[in-house]
């Protein structure tokens, strides 16, 4: 199952509506067996949290960086490769208590994705946004699966229905279907009540594949039942941790 598509378009569409001169170019990024073509980004396009993060880390894997031998944050798109990665990362760094949500565009395998959340709440590893982080599609279930959560009321958090690879989402499934239950069993799994589960789903898809809601940290603290951060963000890398070479672990899940 993929979430990924309808948040970068969205994206994509925001970014040049608002800079009608930029030329849209692309870069072809090849990776191991498969080619994926992505927009070219110039570097005044990157949040500042997500610059002072990539300044800031001291070791990458896959969508994860690590800023600290306790933090750890998320500024990219998770995928099938993703749980052995993350699961790599809490090997070298076992440490990570808390997992900050920067730029989390989502996922493009929903399984992969689902995989990793259940591997992050039973770390007990906690999860947090600051304002100016980006929670969207798929990356919401990351995030919900902290032990602690915590929610800035300048983060952003969007939602849409999810789509498999055949072409059909959640409509297209009957109630007690298993592509169903798998969602409302992670949730569940995740502290929420069956009922309170089945209302949040029904939001998640209240819009197509192909659109968003936009929820405000507000609005999402309200959905999920959890306290607002007013704290500042503090991602800030430990002195005392060295810089090391990102690393390329891209080892296929088992």
């Amino acid at each position: 199952m993929i979430r990924l598509l309808s948040s970068a378009i969205l994206a994509l569409t925001a970014l040049f509506a608002a800079v009608p001169a930029m030329a849209e170019s692309w870069t072809v990024v090849y990776e191991e067996e498969w080619v994926e073509q992505v927009p070219a980004r110039a570097s005044r396009f990157v949040s500042p949290l997500q610059a002072k993060v990539e300044n800031e880390a001291v070791a990458a894997y896959g969508p994860f960086r690590v800023i600290d031998a306790h933090t750890a944050a998320i500024v990219d798109t998770t995928d099938s490769r993703s749980p052995a990665q993350f699961a790599a990362m809490l090997a070298a760094w076992p440490q990570i208590e808390l997992l900050e949500f920067v730029e989390a565009p989502g996922t493009d395998n929903d399984l992969a994705n689902l995989q990793i959340g259940r591997l992050l709440r039973a770390r007990g590893i906690a999860t947090s946004v600051s304002a100016g982080g980006s929670v969207r599609s798929g990356a919401v279930e990351l995030f919900l699966a902290g032990t602690t959560r915590t929610i800035a009321p300048g983060a952003e958090f969007a939602v849409h229905a999810w789509l498999d690879y055949d072409g059909r989402g959640a409509a297209d499934y009957p109630p007690g279907s298993p592509e169903h239950r798998r969602y409302l069993d992670y949730y569940t799994d995740m502290g929420m009540t069956r009922a309170e589960a089945a209302r949040f789903y029904a939001m998640t898809n209240s819009v197509p594949f192909e659109d968003a809601l936009w929820l405000d940290g507000v609005e999402m603290a309200r959905w999920i039942g959890q306290e607002l951060d007013q704290r500042p963000a503090t991602l800030l890398a430990s002195e005392d941790v060295p810089r090391i070479a990102y690393l390329d672990l891209g080892a296929p899940v088992q």
